[in-house]
């Protein structure tokens, strides 16, 4: 006997002897997320054009906002500086405007001459420089007007596209099962918890609050793959926040987002992927897959499958399965996809 059969064969002795059970992860690995590659493809696809279109809505919010307030500031100094000019005008009606020449006629010395010239200047100057800045106010006001325009019509686009990745998504999810009515259904498990969830740390993003691409290029805790620094920090929040069953993320050669390093599977029981997931274990991923939801802005979450369910940025919960066993139907796992 070769000696890594005999090895295996002495380790599964011992594990008779001792009572031991093998762990279930070794025979029940999750093959792939159902579907087909272009299903699922599809279905990232449009959950990440939701995602980019909610980061550049807020983006137009927040530049609105700034642009609100700047129009305030600009609004309450053309109150001041229309009073300023306005009294000048009332000055210059009720007293009459005094030419040049009749205000230099009585002066009586070089000095005096020159006394009411530069005071006449300066009159001149100071009465200009606030018509000046009048208009220049004014015309800050119009740009400012116009730039908020231009960010309300930025606002729609973002809305008629995130409805649009909505469509696209509930479509490639109504064409992949059978039953078109059951996908639209928008059923949610009555023990997925909705409040008392813990908060994650939120993964960091570009400065204008997009995702910033990333690859596979960082080693996966819980395969001898890679996983990308998103979805670690994921997974590591969600350590955190106590769900450490058996979980595994990177697969070689699989479809969908295993692959790419940006998906984990996080088993509903103990040891691994086993039956059907019941009583506290499926009580486990109930709360797995809240704790993903409500976090979803803060870690980049593409979509999360759990029970015969799939939850979508754009649509809240969906019905959706495999067949036949509990791998596929995702009874006995957790499946989260990050951006």
């Amino acid at each position: 006997m070769r000696r890594p059969a005999l090895i295996a064969a002495m380790l599964a002795a011992l594990m008779i002897l001792t009572g031991l059970a093998a762990p279930a992860a070794a025979a029940a690995e999750p093959d792939d997320e159902g579907g087909t590659a272009a299903f699922r493809d599809q279905l990232a696809a449009a959950s990440r054009g939701y995602l980019d279109a909610t980061a550049a809505l807020e983006r137009s919010r927040k530049r609105q906002r700034e642009l609100t307030f700047e129009l305030t500031t600009i609004e309450s100094d053309l109150v001041a500086r229309t009073r300023v000019v306005g009294e000048i005008a009332a000055v210059a009606y009720r007293t009459g405007r005094v030419g040049t020449l009749a205000a230099l006629i009585g002066a009586d010395s070089p000095e005096t001459l020159l006394d009411r010239a530069l005071a006449l200047n300066s009159v001149a100057a100071n009465e200009n420089a606030a018509v000046q800045q009048l208009t220049e106010t004014r015309q800050r006001a119009e740009r400012a007007k116009a730039a908020i325009d231009n960010e309300v019509r930025q606002q729609q686009q973002q809305l008629a596209v995130m409805a649009q990745r909505k469509k696209d998504a509930e479509k490639v999810l109504a064409d992949a099962v059978a039953d078109e009515a059951r996908a639209q259904s928008n059923v949610v498990d009555p023990g997925i918890p909705t409040t008392g969830i813990r908060l994650a740390a939120a993964a960091p993003r570009n400065s204008d609050g997009s995702w910033p691409a990333q690859g596979c290029s960082l080693p996966d805790p819980t395969t001898s793959g890679c996983v990308s620094p998103r979805l670690l920090h994921a997974y590591t929040e969600a350590r955190r926040a106590g769900f450490q069953r058996y979980t595994s993320c990177f697969r070689n050669g699989s479809s969908g987002e295993h692959p790419k390093g940006k998906a984990c599977d996080h088993a509903a029981q103990v040891n691994g992927f086993g039956g059907t997931a019941t009583g506290g274990d499926k009580t486990y991923g109930n709360n797995l897959a809240a704790f993903y939801i409500y976090n979803a802005s803060r870690l980049g979450v593409l979509y999360v499958i759990w029970y015969r369910r799939i939850w979508l940025p754009s649509s809240g919960w969906k019905s959706y399965s495999g067949c036949c066993d509990p791998a596929s139907m995702h009874t006995n796992h957790v499946h989260l996809s990050v951006y």
